[in-house]
């Protein structure tokens, strides 16, 4: 008997227990690092996976994960794509640093 996959990202809680949750940023954290990964990942040019989808598929995500999409392995935030230019450019520096941030404090706290 064949078994079907599995979509594993809804046996993963996408919010964080309180008060973590709002203390890394509630749903504007959430919106702003998956808006700018999905901006990353569809450049203008195209790509085979539509934006709405890249979205959605990082918006299912906790916010310590939704971080590891804009971090270096080290925890260093990943460079800006040439792609991203004024206000998307802006808003990316800031989901990096706001990653950046959520990660060194989920650490802190012992939340993965």
């Amino acid at each position: 008997m064949a078994l079907g996959r599995v979509n594993a990202a809804k046996f993963i809680a996408r919010l964080l227990p309180e008060p973590h949750e709002s203390d890394l940023g509630g749903e504007p954290a959430h919106h702003l690092m998956a808006t700018v990964h999905a901006g990353i990942v569809c450049p203008p040019s195209g790509h085979s996976i539509s934006w709405d989808d890249c979205y959605a598929s990082a918006n299912q995500l906790p916010l310590t994960h939704k971080a590891d999409l804009l971090l270096e392995q080290n925890g260093e935030p990943k460079p800006i794509p040439d792609h991203l230019i004024g206000e998307a450019r802006d808003r990316a520096e800031c989901a990096r640093q706001h990653a950046a941030w959520v990660r060194r404090e989920a650490h802190r706290r012992g939340l993965r």
